[in-house]
């Protein structure tokens, strides 16, 4: 039987009726209301197309045929807890584990990046003994308590920092306390992190990981320094913690030349535990954590069975592996990087003609546009931001967000189908936009 239609006011009623008003919507003063996606289009109920800039979660595209054909066949065949032994499991656990450093050997299979990393605290802190975990300032980590509380983000809008949790300073080259004039400011950042393991040893404190995404999102898009993590390891592994790389918003190819974000940081650098999540099952819910035979044999020596009921499961695994054969197939690290590279090349030509226009940054398809009222003091241009996102969805239909600490920065985590032609588009309207404001404020 078909779902009952509703029209947008109807919809836009009932939501505020029965779903909680902590759950915002994308532009929540006239919300575009979505029926339908292929690709990078997104499909409002009047048959309007949008330019999906924002869903990092569809990795390959909207609703790709292949992923829901494989979901569908698997639906029909099969689908149960992974407490009953059945191939998909391990044979995704395999095709993972060859994008990986072959330490990374042992898979958990859950069903959020919040699951991924919660369950990484667990093993972090089980195979050290200690407690302490330390992040990086603006960090997000996930909504489960846990993560809340290693996530400065949410946590000093809310009960505040644990006696636990050390928050080192973000490594960002553009407004931190290293920039990108500093000789080495990977060594420099990495110093922060060594300086903040010696206080916390003098409170008699113990570390049990350092925490991190390989690219910090919500904290504006940054690129981490060469040499950072490596450095940040050793520190860490000295101390008796382990390096724990949040992989949850930037895995699976997006940075374009490599699969893995952290990889980034050269080849000699590996974590000790990896998360995993949102593109995993485009758009299904899937997440892992994988790990070394080690700190997996001590999560097992606490002799609590550690059982996720759909974590795992045959379906989520066949999708699994129907998304890595997309990659492959279609050539999406090569897009990735390629499109990428243009659509960062043409918004640092905009640059040269707007004032306000701090920095453009990135890798691969996971690119800002930090926004800023003066260059030489980098005043965040929050509502210059907020401006510009607006008219692109009301005049572009360009679908972009912002992010960072004060929200200026436009960030850029398309389906990785996005094009050269998209690229060139959202460029244009940007340009366009901001000469328009530019002439309107003069």
């Amino acid at each position: 039987m078909a779902l009952e239609k509703l029209s947008k006011e109807e919809t836009l009623k009932m939501r505020k009726r029965f779903i909680g008003q902590s759950c915002r919507l994308f532009y929540s003063d006239d919300p575009i209301k979505i029926v339908k996606a292929r690709g990078q289009y997104l499909y409002d109920e009047n048959g309007q197309r949008y330019l999906d800039c924002i869903s990092n979660v569809h990795h390959v595209g909207h609703c790709h045929p292949s992923i829901t054909a494989a979901a569908a066949a698997q639906m029909d065949l099969l689908n149960t807890n992974s407490r009953f032994l059945h191939d998909n499991i391990v044979l995704y656990a395999d095709r993972l584990a060859a994008t990986l450093p072959e330490r990374l050997g042992v898979f958990y299979f859950v069903n959020s990046g919040s699951e991924a990393n919660d369950l990484a605290l667990r093993l972090a802190q089980q195979y050290t003994q200690h407690d302490d975990v330390i992040v990086l300032d603006h960090a997000y980590h996930g909504h489960l308590s846990s993560l809340i509380d290693i996530s400065p983000y949410k946590f000093r809008k809310l009960a505040g920092q644990k006696e636990w949790v050390h928050v080192a300073p973000l490594p960002d080259t553009y407004r931190g306390i290293y920039r990108e004039d500093h000789p080495n400011p990977g060594q420099a950042y990495a110093g922060t992190v060594k300086d903040l393991i010696e206080e916390v040893h003098r409170k008699g404190r113990k570390i049990s990981a350092f925490f991190a995404e390989s690219l910090p999102s919500v904290g504006g898009q940054i690129i981490l320094p060469q040499g950072y993590s490596t450095k940040v390891a050793e520190y860490v592994r000295s101390a008796g913690g382990v390096f724990v790389a949040d992989e949850v918003q930037t895995g699976f190819g997006r940075v374009g030349s490599h699969f893995w974000a952290f990889q980034l940081q050269g080849e000699g650098f590996c974590p000790d535990i990896v998360t995993m999540g949102k593109p995993m099952g485009n758009g299904h819910p899937l997440a892992c954590v994988a790990t070394t035979v080690e700190i997996a044999g001590a999560f097992t020596a606490n002799g609590v069975e550690y059982f996720n009921t759909f974590g795992g499961n045959p379906v989520s695994c066949a999708i699994g592996l129907a998304l890595l054969d997309v990659i492959e197939n279609e050539d999406l690290r090569g897009n990735a990087k390629r499109v990428g590279a243009h659509l960062k090349d043409l918004l640092t030509k905009i640059q040269t003609q707007h004032q306000m226009i701090g920095e453009v940054r990135g890798v691969g398809l996971f690119v800002g546009l930090e926004l800023v009222t003066d260059r030489e003091h980098k005043t965040p241009a929050t509502e210059t931001a907020a401006r510009v996102v607006r008219r692109l969805k009301e005049e572009d239909k360009i679908c972009v967000s912002t992010d960072g600490p004060w929200e200026n920065i436009v960030k850029f985590k398309p389906p990785m189908c996005f094009s050269m032609e998209d690229a060139e588009l959202v460029v244009q309207c940007i340009d366009r936009i901001l000469t328009d404001m530019e002439a309107s404020d003069s």
